[in-house]
């Protein structure tokens, strides 16, 4: 029997194709395997520089990383002596032995999946929209249509393996920026059917294609940051992640204005007899610095449960590091429920959020999963034809994109936790970036909050809310100063890197025994143009070659291909479009 997953702190999943996560041994370099061992340092000058040099190899180390600026390294020795010899020293501040922490870890909790398998979807103008309440819940269409969909903006995902291939993502990810900082895997490599970095990327900015999902922030641009594989993941690889995310392209980084990590664990403070008291210090070195760079940090607040502001003992991360954000999550109770008049309490937090007045700093749509009964189904329509019938509390957790199985580009899956809240944060604070292009970390951090939907600070709902609850209409349309305000290019949401490329893909005569199928370019260049079934399985590739400026018209047998629905993708000047076919008999 297959389970559902349950992952803390970060999320739990229910895959529409079935899976189960496959077993992996963790890629761990030979300093590790053998006597030799890593260990993250932060200088005590806030750089690093020759003096840090100095003191490692004098104590008997090797530099495996560093990075001037922030003042944070790692340094390999095999003398066991050597963390304690050269933290006697001035030149660091704070040190310890790098650890493997489960950040997004499986846990089964028991609950059925086995009849929740749905291998193929149905594409047609975000086929899944009536499924995602979180869109509704933070107003992103009052956003839309002020014309701020996230365009021009940044935001880095650091977390496992990206499926960029993903039909709602291929667009959307800048992989030339994007980077794997686990030895042996690149970035967009992981393992299972799930990929919770896909999931995040697609509420983030899942393309506005008439297919699938669509994202809070569907024109922003992803980079994804591999710092984990199967959940799991050093300090050193999360630390060089959000470091890398947080440097301008110019001196060798992502350049990103947001970073995105919903991921996190939970330690002793002061590291207790777990020795991670200096690594938690260098991943609050790090978060500070990715501020210094005016990029702002938004974490999962952490799936245990806990109340923060009354656990004294014990910190959570990277929610509570730094000059971060953390996300609390929310979600209803019911929503499919004789949908369209199922449940809309968005805001009820969920019962998994770690919550703290000191902790959270927003809430966002994170999900449910604890509605009963279990086994009651409920149904809401696909757009459009079509419908989804599946367990009532499934309709409760959030859409998104996830890997799917084989070669399925469009698969989509059902998640919950604060893993799911932070990212709607991120693209909400990436619609306030594309308004005013000016803001740094600490102006996005206080609009959002000062235009999020608060509540009264004798409420008892405070300590889950933090400032509130983010609201992408408000950020889009109220508040700010006028004369910072960024011009706006289109009045209306859409794929903005498509448009500006103008880069079309055109389908006439569809619903007939043989569509025609065209395609314009602004100037000559390579265009692929390939046919895939509603599983996401390509079924034939229909141009592939050189094409000239202006429109081009296909020439394919459609006889060969069997009636039903497909869809259409067009690869050109480095962006992406997809249209659905509907394929008749004669």
């Amino acid at each position: 029997m297959h389970k559902s997953w349950r992952f803390i702190p970060s999320f739990k999943a229910l895959a529409i194709a079935l899976c189960a996560l496959a077993a992996v041994s963790l890629c761990i370099s030979g300093a590790w395997a053998q006597a030799s061992k890593k260990y993250v340092l932060m200088s005590s000058s806030g750089t690093w520089g020759l003096a840090q040099d100095a003191a490692v190899t004098s104590n008997g180390g090797t530099i495996d990383y560093s990075h001037a600026a922030s003042g944070l390294g790692v340094a390999v020795s095999s003398d066991a002596n050597f963390l304690k010899n050269v933290m006697k020293g001035s030149a660091f501040g704070a040190g310890g032995e790098d650890q493997m922490v489960q950040w997004v870890e499986p846990d089964r909790d028991g609950v059925d999946q086995e009849d929740l398998s749905q291998e193929a979807v149905t594409p047609g103008n975000e086929t899944f929209i009536n499924e995602q309440w979180n869109v509704t819940a933070v107003q992103a269409a009052g956003a839309w249509a002020a014309g701020y969909t996230g365009a021009g903006v940044r935001v880095a995902v650091i977390d496992g393996g990206m499926y960029n291939s993903h039909i709602d993502l291929a667009s959307q990810v800048d992989v030339a920026a994007s980077r794997s900082f686990v030895p042996g895997f690149a970035f967009n490599q992981d393992v299972g059917t799930f990929w919770h970095a896909t999931h995040v990327a697609g509420i983030i900015a899942a393309a506005d294609n008439g297919i699938g999902t669509i994202g809070i922030a569907p024109d922003a641009r992803i980079i994804s940051v591999k710092a984990l594989h199967n959940g799991s993941g050093s300090f050193q690889a999360v630390i060089e992640g959000i470091l890398y995310a947080s440097d301008p392209i110019s001196a060798g980084g992502a350049g990103a204005d947001i970073i995105n990590m919903s991921l996190g664990a939970t330690f002793a403070r002061g590291g207790g007899n777990t020795g991670a008291g200096g690594l938690v210090a260098a991943l609050n070195q790090a978060v500070n610095y990715a501020k210094s760079r005016n990029v702002l940090v938004v974490s999962a607040a952490g799936n245990n449960g806990l109340d923060l502001d009354h656990s004294a003992s014990v910190i959570s991360i990277p929610a509570q590091s730094g000059s971060g954000i953390a996300v609390s999550a929310t979600g209803p109770i019911g929503y499919g429920v004789n949908w369209p008049n199922g449940a809309t309490n968005f805001r009820h937090p969920a019962y998994y959020t770690n919550f703290g007045k000191s902790a959270v700093w927003l809430a966002a749509p994170g999900g449910e999963d604890s509605y009963s009964p279990s086994t009651q189904l409920c149904t809401i329509p696909r757009c459009c034809g079509g419908s989804v019938t599946i367990n009532c509390w499934v309709h409760d957790m959030v859409m998104s994109t996830v890997r799917g199985s084989g070669a399925s580009i469009a698969t989509y899956s059902w998640a919950d936790g604060t893993s799911m809240a932070a990212p709607v944060v991120s693209a909400v604070a990436a619609i306030v970036k594309q308004r005013f292009p000016n803001f740094g970390a600490d102006d996005l951090k206080a609009f959002l909050a000062q235009h999020a939907d608060g509540v009264g600070g004798n409420d008892p709902l405070r300590p889950y809310y933090g400032k509130g609850f983010v609201n992408a209409a408000r950020c889009a349309t109220e508040g700010g100063d006028p004369s910072q305000v960024a011009p706006i290019m289109s009045l209306h949401p859409g794929p903005a890197v498509a448009a500006a490329q103008h880069v079309q893909l055109m389908i006439s005569k569809n619903g007939s025994s043989s569509p025609e199928i065209s395609f314009s370019l602004p100037t000559a260049g390579h265009a692929r143009l390939e046919l895939f079934d509603l599983a996401g399985r390509k079924v034939g590739r229909l141009f592939d070659g050189e094409a000239n400026a202006g429109r081009t018209t296909v020439n394919w047998n459609s006889k060969a291909i069997g009636q039903g629905a497909y869809f259409a993708r067009l690869t050109a000047n480095g962006v992406q479009q997809a249209q659905k076919i509907m394929l008749m008999s004669r």
